[in-house]
């Protein structure tokens, strides 16, 4: 099996509307501890219900752990039952706080050799931005993107509609998921976004390609993004992880010794 080589790096902020910040992000710094692939990941927590920092953490917390211990499970079955059990724990804790309705989106890719696995709740993003040009590889799942696939409205409208952040969709809502999942296979400098809609409402599909190009590296794309997002005023929480993948090598020198650091990163500001 090929061994991706990864470059990934990420940002949350606030953003100048919201009082607080209810996303999380998930990328590996440094070697992702007992974990088949490398995992990324972004959650945003619901504004209009209680606790929603709590809901996007106990998401991503609760994936990892569930690929931590399914080593022989196939990727793809992995995921689905990483975020049904995200799913139940978010519900869990909603009823233990007395809070009502907890709920998060959920947007995560779990690279595996040269394979990409997504699996996707909500109205989080991930594009595919290759040779330049920029594929978004989920589906929004909300009552305008439901409209729109609909040909009731335009998909002109998707961004802006007052209704755009209505969710179908969303983990820790009721006992019950059911998850988008995506399968394809990678190519050496192919680049990964994942983000929140705080990012994609203000920032056009092909705007990611065009800013993939124009910045030397995945840390530089983050915070391209983000400002970009911000000078073009946000309601929203904003929150991107950026992947590049260099190209692959052999199997044989993925078994050097690594030396474990920080893995998850929380980036709430």
């Amino acid at each position: 099996m090929k061994i991706p080589e990864i470059d990934v790096d990420g940002l949350s902020v606030t953003g100048p509307v919201r009082g607080d910040n209810q996303d999380a992000i998930l990328y590996p710094n440094g070697s992702m501890p007992a974990l088949a692939g490398s995992l990324h990941a972004v959650a945003d927590g619901m504004g209009g219900y209680s606790h929603g920092g709590l809901a996007s953490s106990t998401a991503l917390k609760t994936l990892l752990g569930h690929l931590q211990r399914a080593h022989s499970v196939p990727p793809q079955k992995a995921l689905r039952k990483g975020v049904e059990s995200a799913n139940l724990d978010v519900y869990k804790a909603a009823q233990k706080l007395g809070a009502g309705r907890m709920g998060t989106t959920l947007t995560a890719a779990y690279i595996v050799g040269e394979m990409l696995h997504l699996v996707h709740v909500g109205d989080s993003r991930a594009y595919l931005v290759r040779d330049g040009r920029a594929q978004c590889l989920t589906s929004d799942h909300t009552v305008v993107a439901d409209m729109v696939r609909s040909k009731l409205i335009g998909p002109d409208k998707l961004r802006t509609h007052a209704q755009r952040s209505v969710l179908t969709r969303a983990v820790g809502l009721g006992p019950f998921i059911q998850p988008e999942l995506v399968r394809l296979r990678l190519q050496a400098d192919d680049r990964l976004i994942l983000c929140s809609d705080g990012l994609w409402s203000v920032v056009q599909d092909d705007e990611f390609g065009f800013y993939t190009g124009q910045v030397p590296n995945v840390r530089a794309l983050s915070q391209a993004l983000v400002d970009l997002a911000l000078e073009r005023g946000t309601d929203d929480n904003c929150s991107v992880v950026a992947i590049h993948i260099p190209g692959f090598h052999s199997a044989l020198a993925a078994d050097e010794p690594s030396h474990e650091r920080g893995w998850l990163n929380w980036a709430r500001r």
